[in-house]
């Protein structure tokens, strides 16, 4: 695959992160020829999976260590395909009260001066603009880990490299 070299600021393009994004779980498709064999596999080894219980108990997390540790590496593999062909396809649309309750905060929206509303949505898009370029970043490292914890796993860990 050829990759395109960066400039600083395409780096933190989301373009870029969609695309290393794209590019890390279309490796992980590749690599993972028999993903039944995720199944019951843990991401993270024991060491990791106790710091992350210990990093989530002193930030005081609620629910989220159990989330973290429960999932196996089938499961992510699944989400992070998943996640991928929302990017490349879009989603679907929701339900009929998923509009109603788009309707009413579009009502609400509206409701604000337009010089506030301007600045609103500049800073909500601001807001999860930034929001969306981590998450992906993450959902990137997480399909890098899976990807080399399977060739680990079945025997190829230094191939392809």
């Amino acid at each position: 695959m050829m990759q395109i070299s960066e400039s600083n600021n395409q780096r933190h393009s989301l373009f870029s992160a969609m695309n290393r994004f794209i590019g890390a779980v279309n490796n992980m498709d590749q690599i993972v020829m028999v993903p039944s064999l995720l199944r019951d596999m843990p991401l993270e080894y024991e060491e990791e999976k106790d710091e992350v219980n210990n990093a989530v108990v002193l930030t005081g997390g609620n629910g989220a260590a159990s989330y973290l540790t429960d999932r196996d590496m089938y499961s992510y593999y699944v989400l992070l395909k998943s996640i991928r062909n929302d990017i490349e396809w879009g989603v679907l649309q929701q339900g009929d009260d998923r509009k109603k309750e788009k309707l009413s905060t579009a009502v609400d929206i509206c409701r604000v001066d337009p010089e506030e509303e301007d600045e609103n949505l500049q800073k909500q898009f601001h807001f999860h603009l930034s929001g969306l370029h981590t998450v992906l970043s993450k959902l990137t490292r997480k399909a890098n880990t899976l990807t080399n914890r399977y060739k680990q796993e079945i025997g190829i860990g230094s191939w392809g490299q």
